[in-house]
């Protein structure tokens, strides 16, 4: 029997036991995707890993999908393009949706408010199928807060791939059926052709980002594509492939072992999608091309098992709930992991939840004659449910801003900061003031600059330091021109210096890199780090502003192990011989815990995220010696305006210091303004030339 003839017609993720009726159905297919989401589940509830299973997936999705539309081809019968998406996203939306509702639910119950921005937009973009493009950008962005190895909706971004192909796949069929029209080609050897050099270059730019940027490629649709890619050429060679039962038998159980061996043997999330991603892929190619084999020892028997059979009609279903489920578990539970019994229970809510969905959802509206009739019923039917997720989604961003922007209402002396520090301040006190800033506006608590730098100051286009460069204020009749090196420590202090740089005519020029701390060349920094701050000595040495800022300590997770940064003494040196003023910043301290979480957790109780300030500082600051070893070099240090004598506490005045572990929030550090600039210019010996102060950005929103 050949392979074409045991194609089954192209499906979505969720499987239909329905489908056993049908010519050419290929149970054995439908037992490789249950395994493969088995493999998916048990990796991410105890392991903590991915399988390769996932990859599976897509690959079977192009599978079906290209033998569906090959035989439309040479059967010379039209494409139906509408009718296909129509149809096709009438049997993901409405599984998806429930889900998408149900996390939204849960969310609201067990998740910190400082997650439902990023959740927020995480639904907006799993709804319209570019969730994967929203956790590449969070993958490389550093002011990106949401950790999406926590989001209970990080598992749409194999969904929103598979569905950026359903769309792309048939419109590259339509290109082809042109062309056999057009010039009398065949459609087949053309389809391979096609797919053949989708796989190529797809492979070799995954290959490539891998290497180079793997965090954004395991998200990115350009270096998944060779995996549908390889799953259609699959479909389109098989029919080429004739093998006696024996030797195929082999090759499904040598498919079947490395597709159960991958994720043991290898750091799946660390290397993928690149070349080893063939692993897995390869091992599923050989149990499809395996095929039945009428052998009561082939591995077509055990996945053809009916169980199994029946999970993979359910595997779409349970993809979509485990995730949530172990996410929401290990919220409510404070654990990092699910044990053994905690993990069987996520598994079991998974299972019936899965089952549920398929039998109440998916069938019901699969087998709905009515909206099967015409592309524009399934169309209307899949917009309905879209709806049913859109509008409670919409409502509960606008709720969330609305109660953002009733905190920012209100005064100064509810709110003071780390004004309530200075004895002369009167502070409010009310028992009506929430704390600043709002928990679901985090994401934007990282300093503002006016914009990036002209082009008469901007590095080079080919120069490492291209885009790394904004500035406060504007050259033209600037006092003073101070220069921010270094990474998010220097960036955050920013926000303190820009109310003084307005009011008193300063330029503030900031080449920053986050996770970068500027100093010489350090054995322990990336090449591209010590590149970007060779760079950016020369760039100062070019410029000679009147200071250059840098934060020159490093402070440790709650520990006082604070030392200087590596090579700066070597990287300011050179300024400070220019005659440019070095002022060089202590260290802000670190936390072993995400202290605004913290603060959530207990209800804003400052005593249950103490640590004290012996546990987090060096009693002695490693710049304390500084200026006598460097003359030019004058030391800052914000410590007092961040500790008291005992602690370092979380709030102050009514502000949330920290938004994360280490990093100070903009609200708060634009209420050491002041501080921040007396400092300054005691250091400098510059006077005050302005009057009247800057309002900080927190005041003039």
């Amino acid at each position: 029997m050949s392979a074409l003839r045991l194609q089954a017609p192209a499906r979505p993720a969720s499987g239909n036991s329905d489908a056993a009726a049908r010519p050419g159905y290929r149970p054995e297919v439908q037992g490789l995707r249950a395994l493969a989401v088995v493999l998916v589940v048990l990796y991410h509830v105890w392991l903590g890993r991915v399988s390769g299973g996932v990859d599976i997936f897509l690959l079977i999705s192009a599978f079906l999908l290209t033998g569906s539309f090959t035989r439309r081809l040479e059967a010379g019968r039209p494409l139906e393009l509408a009718r296909y998406w129509a149809r096709a996203f009438k049997r993901l939306v409405p599984a998806a949706g429930l889900v998408l509702l149900a996390v939204l639910a849960g969310a609201a119950m067990l998740l910190p408010v400082s997650t439902w921005s990023g959740l927020f937009r995480q639904g907006w973009a799993s709804l319209l199928y570019v969730q994967n493009w929203v956790l590449a950008n969070s993958a490389v962005d550093y002011y990106e807060r949401d950790n999406s190895s926590a989001s209970p909706l990080q598992h749409f971004w194999s969904l929103s791939v598979q569905g950026q192909v359903f769309v792309l796949w048939p419109l590259l069929f339509a290109a082809t059926a042109f062309a056999v029209r057009r010039f009398g080609l065949r459609p087949r050897p053309l389809l391979i052709a096609v797919f053949g050099v989708v796989f190529a270059a797809s492979l070799a730019f995954s290959v490539q980002q891998t290497a180079t940027n793997q965090a954004y490629a395991y998200f990115d649709t350009r270096t998944r594509l060779w995996e549908f890619a390889l799953g259609s050429l699959l479909a389109l060679l098989l029919p080429y492939l004739r093998l006696p039962a024996a030797v195929r038998g082999a090759l499904g159980w040598i498919g079947l072992a490395a597709m159960l061996s991958c994720g043991l043997v290898l750091q799946v999330q660390q290397q993928f999608p690149g070349w080893i991603a063939l692993w897995p892929l390869l091992a599923a190619a050989l149990i499809i091309a395996a095929g039945h084999t009428g052998l009561r020892w082939g591995a077509d028997r055990l996945l053809a098992w009916g169980p199994l059979v029946k999970l993979g009609d359910n595997s779409y279903a349970l993809y979509l709930w485990h995730w949530p489920l172990l996410v929401f578990s290990l919220a409510w539970s404070g654990q990092p992991r699910a044990g053994l019994a905690g993990g069987a229970g996520i598994i079991l809510a998974s299972l019936v939840l899965a089952l549920l969905t398929t039998r109440l959802v998916e069938r019901p509206l699969r087998g709905w004659h009515w909206s099967e009739a015409t592309a524009r019923r399934s169309a209307v039917v899949t917009a309905a449910c879209a709806a049913l997720v859109a509008l409670p989604l919409a409502g509960a961003q606008a709720k969330a801003h609305a109660d953002a922007r009733q905190l920012q209402q209100q005064s100064i002396a509810d709110n003071p900061g780390a004004r309530v520090l200075d004895p002369d301040f009167e502070h409010a006190a009310s028992t009506q003031a929430l704390v600043k800033p709002a928990a679901a506006n985090l994401d934007s608590e990282w300093a503002r600059f006016d914009g990036p730098c002209p082009a008469d100051i901007a590095p080079a286009e080919d120069s490492v330091l291209d885009g790394h460069c904004q500035q406060i204020g504007t050259a033209e009749g600037a006092e003073k021109t101070i220069l921010v090196l270094g990474d998010s420590h220097a960036m955050q202090w920013s926000a303190a210096l820009r109310p003084t740089a307005l009011a008193n005519d300063w330029h503030v020029v900031t080449i920053l890199k986050m996770g970068c701390r500027y100093g010489a060349e350090d054995p322990e920094r990336s090449a591209e780090c010590n590149a970007h701050n060779a760079a950016a000595r020369d760039y100062v040495l070019e410029h000679r502003p009147d200071a250059v800022y840098t934060v020159a300590s490093v402070t440790r997770e709650s520990s006082p192990d604070e030392v200087l940064a590596g090579g700066y003494e070597d990287g300011v040196r050179p300024f400070a011989e220019a005659g440019i003023t070095v002022l060089a910043m202590r260290d802000n301290p670190r936390f072993e815990f995400d202290m605004f979480k913290c603060l959530e957790a207990n209800d804003l109780d400052v005593q249950a995220c103490r640590v004290p300030r012996s546990g987090l500082l060096a009693a002695v600051s490693p710049l304390e010696s500084l200026p006598g070893r460097i003359p030019g070099v004058k030391v800052l240090d914000m410590t007092d305006q961040l500790c008291t004598a005992e602690e370092c506490p979380g709030i102050i005045g009514n502000v949330a210091v920290y938004m994360d572990h280490d990093h100070v929030t903009r609200t708060y550090a634009e209420s050491t303004a002041e501080v921040f600039a007396e400092r300054i210019r005691a250091a400098t010996g510059w006077e005050a030339e302005a009057p009247e102060a800057v309002l900080p950005d927190s005041l003039q929103e």
